[in-house]
């Protein structure tokens, strides 16, 4: 479980450079599954590096996780937890609402 939680961690931090280097808008969920027309009004750029920005606070959310876990600290590995999805939703809004994203 520990080797895990830190693989996961690792992963999210790949994930996070890879995107703020502009690379990887394919494995981004639905913007890969777009219309090229509904594509084209999205800034590529700008989309991977707000992806990128989320992946290394999700990063920094599960590393909460695999410590606390590590040193078996039950309310902390909750309150990562709770960190870890209110970033996803904070992400998934903050994707979805305004024009920050687009061209």
């Amino acid at each position: 479980m520990m080797l895990t939680n830190f693989a996961v961690v690792l992963m999210l931090a790949v994930l996070g450079v890879a995107f703020s280097r502009g690379k990887g808008a394919f494995l981004i969920a639905g913007y890969n599954t777009m219309p090229r027309e509904e594509k084209a009004r999205y800034d590529r750029e700008k989309l991977c590096r707000f992806m990128g920005k989320l992946m290394f606070v999700l990063s920094g959310c599960w590393l909460v996780v695999a410590i606390a876990a590590l040193a078996d600290l039950r309310k902390l590995v909750r309150a990562g937890q709770v960190l870890f999805a209110g970033a996803c939703v904070v992400g998934v809004i903050l994707a979805n609402t305004g024009a920050r994203l687009k061209k």
